[in-house]
């Protein structure tokens, strides 16, 4: 089981560019669709823990589920496995980073790949957003909180405590 965690999230952490967010997709379809090792609704659960937590968010994913299937060696083995293509390709790119920094080819290869990641960060967050319930109705709260932060500078730690209050205000009047 060590192995196939550690196999897993090296391949996600491999094959995938753009980050903790792009890598999303290939989460889900390993580890919710492939290995059926969290059920989707579990798996939206660790992308939320995930992301208040502090520190890279493939990491911290991967180390709740690591941690969920097999405790410490679990998370240990699936860390490892997404942080190692990144730590690899990094040190390689540094080796050679001077050579071509300035070349017209590599320059133009990484404004392509910008909008590319951009999709790959969109799709998950409209998936994410149809499981855990946004409608038309409630789709004002995340596009409000994320003009608040784009435009407005708004710390996202004072959106988390106010979505937090507002979950508590709605479960008061609810069951009250």
């Amino acid at each position: 089981m060590y192995f196939q965690l550690f196999i897993t999230f090296l391949r996600i952490g491999l094959f995938t560019l753009g980050g903790g967010y792009a890598m999303i997709p290939l989460m889900e379809r390993y580890i919710v669709e492939r290995r059926r090792w969290l059920s989707s609704e579990d798996m939206v659960d660790v992308l939320a823990v995930a992301q208040t937590c502090p520190g890279v968010f493939a990491i911290n994913v991967s180390i709740q589920v690591g941690y969920r299937l097999r405790k410490l060696r679990g998370a240990l083995a699936a860390a490892l496995g997404t942080a190692l293509p990144s730590l690899i390709i990094i040190m390689a790119i540094a080796m050679f980073f001077h050579a071509f920094a300035d070349n017209e080819l590599v320059q133009s290869i990484f404004r392509g790949i910008r909008p590319a990641v951009v999709a790959l960060i969109a799709v998950p967050t409209f998936r994410l957003a149809q499981r855990v319930g946004i409608t038309w109705r409630t789709a004002w709260i995340p596009i409000v909180s994320a003009l608040a932060i784009w435009l407005l500078g708004v710390s996202p730690v004072w959106i988390l405590v106010a979505a937090a209050l507002g979950g508590l205000a709605y479960y008061i009047k609810k069951n009250w």
